[in-house]
């Protein structure tokens, strides 16, 4: 019914039946069908039609008066929409995490911005997961899968997860050769997890320790900092420490043992297309993270 009213006041506004079938591109029939399936399921007559004219009944008239204006935002709304799930420019809201986006994911935001200029990006940084919805965001990267029923979700790739400490620190403290040796080392623990499971690359067995923290902390590149400065063992996302390994601050210990790797997801609302700008982000992180080696695993 909504297509019919459409198509009357487009009737009105081209001045005829024939102008209007000419300028939607329908058959003549179709169009004289689809008024008088209007006119049957309203009740009355809309237009008077002649061979040469057509003019507005009185109801016709009331009908125009209220529905004119809403086909003419409706179509428009379609016309920009229809744009921006072709055209890679216009806005772009995308919350994502603060720590990998400095780290690991910084020469990704780098290279897209150069890459795609006409694309305007609001990038929204933070280490507490923010409400997709509220903030009207288009898309959102966050590190696991989401229980989040109202969001779409697509797996991008995954990273390890590796014990780490300062030289120093290993020079002075107790041998760490197995999982079992970390009940005598210092801990710097993560309120994000209370439990380590360790994988052996190796062999295949897993552990699961509860090591006792001498600290809690809940942000990455604070722990990080802290076993960096000589404070004992953490586990660490690989991505979010590389430069401190490249740069000899921090070591690998238990190289054999990594812990549960983790996975970065893409979301959005769902029941909402993908505007062509947001594919583009959504390639271009799917292909950085294949081209990144050794820090992630392309889930793709």
């Amino acid at each position: 019914m909504l297509d019919d009213i459409s198509l009357f006041v487009h009737i009105v506004r081209q001045g005829g039946l024939a102008a209007a079938a000419a300028q939607l591109g329908l058959p003549a029939a179709t169009v004289t069908r689809r008024l008088q399936r209007l006119e049957q399921q309203l009740g009355c007559q809309l237009l008077h039609r002649s061979a040469r004219q057509c003019v507005l009944t009185q109801d016709g008239e009331v009908y125009f008066q209220q529905y004119a204006e809403l086909v003419e935002q409706f179509e428009q709304t379609r016309q920009r929409l229809s744009r921006d799930q072709h055209q890679p420019a216009g806005k772009l809201k995308v919350l994502a995490p603060t720590n990998i986006s400095h780290n690991a994911m910084r020469p990704m935001w780098l290279g897209f911005t150069r890459q795609y200029p006409d694309i305007q990006l609001e990038l929204v940084l933070s280490n507490q997961l923010q409400d997709m919805l509220k903030s009207q965001a288009d898309l959102a990267l966050r590190i696991g899968a989401q229980q989040d029923s109202l969001l779409y979700q697509q797996r991008m790739g995954d990273f390890q997860v590796i014990a780490a400490a300062a030289p120093d620190y290993i020079a002075s403290a107790p041998p760490l050769t197995q999982p079992a040796d970390l009940k005598d080392h210092r801990i710097i623990g993560s309120t994000l997890r209370n439990k380590w499971r360790l994988h052996n690359t190796r062999s295949g067995t897993v552990q699961e320790v509860l090591p006792r923290p001498h600290m809690l902390l809940n942000d990455i590149a604070m722990i990080a900092a802290m076993a960096a400065d000589g404070q004992g063992v953490a586990l660490l996302p690989l991505l979010e420490i590389q430069h401190q390994l490249d740069r000899g601050e921090l070591v690998r210990v238990l190289p054999e043992w990594q812990g549960q790797s983790r996975s970065i997801y893409l979301v959005w609302p769902s029941g909402k297309l993908l505007s062509a700008r947001a594919k583009c982000l959504r390639d271009y992180i799917a292909d950085f993270i294949r081209g990144v080696q050794g820090l992630f695993h392309s889930s793709q």
